[in-house]
């Protein structure tokens, strides 16, 4: 993504506009914004385990297991989850100084770990994403990604699902550090409404985390979430829709949530009339 960081009067403006266009009259649905880890692949163990040997070969004494993981994700972005981890430590000073340097040497050998364990496919698109994605492009709807995490992260993961040509099947692709604040504040859904050109009625944004939908919510987004074994138990009453995931012909939706969609998976018509039945938007 091109677009350059927005300063804070330009952020505050933008979402003023956004939350104001939410409440606006009815809006055709125009864009699907997503979020990254969790949310088009489950990604999280392939972190986990790319910090871990980002540790190793920094020689420092640290191993995420995944109930700590777990909590760590509740911190939005991988330089601060570092720094999260290093303030629960008792360290000297010098030394807390010391490791404090070191943060964004060891995200960077993350992430490039990161990207060869995601070369290899282990981590596919949960179920209903490519489906989804496909029937978006065909029906001439915009895409556009909303993440904390890295523009390497996504190119590595999306390259390796989507192909090569990945990238360009995106018109906004917004990463954690494209913006000042994280999630769950809503810099970066400010920053990809304002990139598509787009009001937050015309989008719907889907994600899986806590943080992920009330960056969104707070832009007056319409919000699918489908939690990921991470952020399973987390609060998501505030979610317009809640699925264990978006379905597809091989996935079905389990009957429930089926039931409750009026579909096997979730189609561009289901949202569009669960949004419509929603805000009074127009489908």
């Amino acid at each position: 993504m091109s677009a350059g960081v927005p300063s804070q009067a330009m952020t505050a403006g933008i979402g003023a506009r956004s939350q104001a266009a939410a409440t606006g009259p009815g809006t055709a649905l125009r864009a699907l914004i997503f979020d990254v880890d969790g949310t088009l692949a489950d990604t999280e163990e392939t972190h986990r385990q790319a910090f871990n040997y980002a540790f190793l070969n920094f020689g420092l004494g640290f191993e995420w297991s995944k109930p700590l993981y777990r909590e760590l994700l509740k911190t939005s972005g991988g330089k601060e989850r570092i720094a999260r981890y290093l303030a629960t430590l008792s360290l000297a000073p010098a030394e807390a100084a010391r490791l404090a340097q070191l943060v964004p040497a060891v995200h960077r050998e993350k992430t490039r770990l990161y990207a060869e364990l995601i070369a290899d496919g282990r981590c596919p698109l949960r179920p209903g994403i490519a489906r989804l994605l496909d029937e978006a492009r065909s029906a001439g709807l915009r895409l556009a990604i909303a993440s904390t995490t890295t523009p390497e992260n996504v190119s590595a993961l999306l390259t390796r699902q989507l192909g090569e040509g990945a990238l360009q099947l995106f018109a906004c692709i917004a990463c954690g550090d494209h913006v000042e604040r994280k999630k769950p504040e809503p810099d970066i859904y400010v920053l990809a409404l304002a990139t598509l050109g787009e009001s937050a009625q015309g989008c719907v944004a889907f994600e899986d985390s806590g943080n992920g939908l009330r960056a969104a919510r707070a832009c007056g987004l319409y919000t699918v979430v489908t939690p990921s074994q991470w952020t399973l138990g987390e609060d998501f009453g505030a979610a317009d829709l809640v699925l264990s995931h978006l379905g597809d012909e091989a996935h079905p939706l389990p009957p429930a949530e089926a039931a409750a969609i009026g579909g096997p998976w979730l189609g561009l018509r289901e949202l569009r009339d669960l949004r419509s039945a929603a805000r009074g938007a127009q489908p």
